[in-house]
């Protein structure tokens, strides 16, 4: 297997994708088991088997193969990533040609995992925070403890940097109860030397409307933005909270910017269309995949979510958010 790529190599390969209309940021669902009850996530109802989940062996054939579009930003997520003990593994496979996150509920994370997640090659995590009260975001993920472990993992994940471009992010869901909790999630991110992001609920999920925010809200976000640093979230994005939330943002890209991979392989146009996947990373030809996920992000009029993975992205490809956004995405913080 070839060397790592350096962080600059990495930087240059992102343009490189961007620049030749490749996709250039990756969800990849590693397993959707979840040691988390949550509310506003039915993900740990899934009946999964581990030993049917992608091996690390085609983890390595899956990063060589994405590699040829260029180095992408690669979010590995779930259900709860760290579930997989074997993910060190797989982030260093994969950290060889991309730049590699993971999204966590925090549970799970101590000192020496912060140190091993780094040391495989993790170039950012997120910590899953809802509410300033442990007792209501205990609560939300019918887990008693989960916010002092969620505290926890940021503080390790700070503390255990060894590079100034790893990135920790205090990660908030927008609901229906939370709105006024943001000021204080930004305050305890600081607090923990973390950047902090928010991205809206979506009910495509759980088609459940009753957590949807309710009222105008991007006024208040985008007055948050600009009074503390470590808001980090888009300010395009947050923008359109409220066009989001009442009739929805049309021109979805999902597809042709991003795209979803789930916990076999398969590759679909984002992660709540997993149930129709294009082809599988490892059986397909790269080629094939790319023209089928064109032809489905074609065929897309979606505008029901404003994740991240849609308002961070797709800022990039208009010449000024292009301008405004590439660069804090892969620069130094």
């Amino acid at each position: 297997m070839r060397p790592f790529y350096s962080p600059w190599r990495k930087r240059l390969g992102l343009v490189r994708a961007y620049f030749f209309r490749k996709p250039v940021w990756c969800a990849w669902q590693v397993t959707y088991r979840c040691n988390f009850r949550c509310s506003i996530c039915p993900y740990w109802k899934i009946k999964v088997n581990p030993q049917d989940e992608t091996p690390p062996k085609d983890f390595r054939v899956g990063a060589e193969k994405l590699a040829r579009w260029g180095s992408l930003m690669i979010n590995l997520a779930g259900g709860e990533p760290l579930l997989r003990r074997d993910l060190c593994q797989i982030i260093s496979t994969l950290a060889r040609y991309h730049i590699v996150f993971t999204t966590t509920n925090g549970w799970l994370v101590t000192r020496k995992l912060a140190c091993d997640l780094y040391e495989a090659g993790l170039w950012g995590a997120s910590v899953s925070i809802d509410y300033v009260d442990p007792q209501r975001h205990d609560e939300r993920c019918g887990v008693k403890g989960a916010f002092e472990r969620a505290v926890n993992a940021l503080r390790f994940l700070s503390q255990e940097r060894t590079s100034r471009h790893q990135r920790v992010n205090l990660m908030c869901v927008l609901n229906n109860d939370n709105l006024e909790d943001v000021e204080g999630l930004i305050r305890l991110a600081d607090r923990l030397d973390a950047n902090f992001m928010l991205q809206p609920y979506s009910d495509l999920k759980t088609g459940d409307k009753a957590f949807l925010p309710s009222g105008p809200v991007s006024a208040r976000l985008l007055e948050l933005k600009k009074k503390y640093p470590n808001f980090i979230s888009n300010a395009s994005f947050l923008a359109n909270f409220d066009r989001a939330l009442s009739q929805g943002v049309p021109g979805c890209l999902a597809g042709r910017a991003f795209f979803n991979i789930d916990n076999y392989s398969r590759v679909s146009m984002c992660v709540e269309d997993r149930r129709q996947p294009v082809g599988n990373l490892i059986d397909n030809e790269l080629e094939e995949l790319l023209q089928a996920l064109r032809k489905r992000k074609e065929r897309n009029t979606c505008q029901a979510c404003w994740y991240n993975c849609r308002g961070e992205v797709e800022v990039l490809y208009s010449l000024k958010g292009a301008l405004r956004a590439l660069p804090p995405l892969v620069s130094n913080p």
